[in-house]
């Protein structure tokens, strides 16, 4: 790259970073690309819920741009004596966790560079803890009702108008296929609440 272009580039992340820590006290990766406007927030989401394979696929930047706007991340990062702090993105999938991808390679070394967060060394240990749990925390599962029928992806049930089902990767899922064959279904007023019924029973014995 061009010695104005990549100057240019360590402006753009510089800026993105900086922002980020005057945010929130820590900076990672998908900060930096959000900051930057390589990367929209929509598509995280839609990556978070596992509509989208691997998240550099919805990076608008090629990959030797990426990999250098991640160097001088880093390079930023250790200049100002942030702290880095390994951290786990994960979806749940058929009523499992699974880790979510970055990298179209899904190398090891590289996946671990995109966890990676640089936190700032103000944070106490107490803080941090909990900053670590809150980030690597599993997303909450979301039940809906059925307002069109539909079949289940994953055992082609038919799914009918009014009942329940999950949603995992934009697919519709029956309760039991999903792990949440448990449930009922407790109407209050005009409101729709469900619980994990044998669990509830459970704690009140």
């Amino acid at each position: 790259m061009h010695p104005e272009k990549e100057r240019a580039l360590e402006h753009r992340v510089t800026s993105a970073a900086e922002a980020a820590l005057a945010h929130h006290h820590y900076v990672s990766a998908i900060d930096v690309l959000t900051g930057m406007g390589l990367l929209a927030p929509a598509h995280v989401q839609d990556w978070r819920k596992g509509r989208i394979d691997f998240l550099e696929r919805v990076i608008h930047a090629n990959l030797k741009k990426i990999s250098l706007s991640m160097a001088l991340f880093r390079q930023w990062a250790r200049a100002k004596g942030l702290k880095p702090s390994e951290t786990r993105y994960v979806r749940r999938d058929r009523g499992q966790t699974v880790d979510l991808r970055f990298s179209k390679s899904g190398n090891p070394q590289i996946e671990r560079s995109y966890r990676t967060h640089f936190v700032s060394p103000e944070l106490s240990e107490q803080k941090k803890a909990k900053l670590e749990e809150r980030l690597s925390r599993v997303p909450e599962r979301v039940v809906f009702q059925i307002l069109n029928a539909s079949r289940c992806s994953e055992c082609g049930i038919e799914l009918e108008q009014g009942g329940l089902l999950c949603m995992e990767a934009d697919q519709p899922l029956c309760l039991a296929c999903a792990g949440l064959g448990d449930l009922e279904y407790l109407p209050a007023g005009d409101a729709a609440l469900t619980r994990r019924a044998a669990a509830m029973r459970g704690k009140a014995s």
